[in-house]
């Protein structure tokens, strides 16, 4: 029996040290969120450092009170206008197609993530316009995960750090 046991654990202990030197020594490195257009990438970078900018012009760092009914109506005027800039930024690197395979693949599929977190964003301003209280922030989750950090890591991961999801809403 022990004699079992023993097989049993060397052959366990030599397949994790199996898959380790696998996953160190000949793992691909790529991330799977990589495109090879560099082009579309600086032309996508560009559109969402202007919506960048419009956002950070519309900042107001006042204190609020979350019960002041007009402050939160106000705060929905600039989380309005924000919105749409970053709307636009979407609308025109939707225009834009990158030509290699693998960025017509997963562009359209970041492209339709962004849609559903600008959404989040527009369900967000209504729930200002109607609370007396500030209400929390909430964005779709893709399977367990905030829709915001999918968005987000495929923009790190393409070097456009300005096309990551801002994090006006999160405090």
């Amino acid at each position: 029996m022990q004699k079992i046991v023993r097989v049993i654990l060397v052959v366990v202990c030599s397949a994790i040290a199996a898959m380790w030197i696998y996953a160190f020594g000949f793992a691909s490195r790529e991330s799977f969120n990589k495109i090879g257009d560099d082009a579309w990438k600086a032309r996508s970078e560009a559109h969402c450092q202007v919506a960048e900018n419009e956002r950070f012009a519309l900042e107001d760092l006042t204190q609020m009170n979350p019960e002041d009914v007009n402050a939160l109506k106000k705060k929905a005027d600039i989380v309005e206008k924000a919105t749409d800039s970053l709307e636009r930024a979407i609308d025109k690197i939707a225009q834009d197609s990158p030509s290699d395979a693998k960025g017509k693949e997963l562009v359209p599929q970041w492209i339709a993530d962004y849609r559903k977190y600008i959404q989040n964003r527009r369900d967000f301003i209504q729930a200002l316009r109607t609370s007396d209280r500030r209400p929390f922030f909430a964005e779709t989750e893709v399977e367990g995960v905030p829709i915001s950090e999918r968005i987000g890591k495929f923009a790190r991961e393409n070097d456009m750090k300005t096309c990551q999801p801002p994090l006006d809403l999160s405090v």
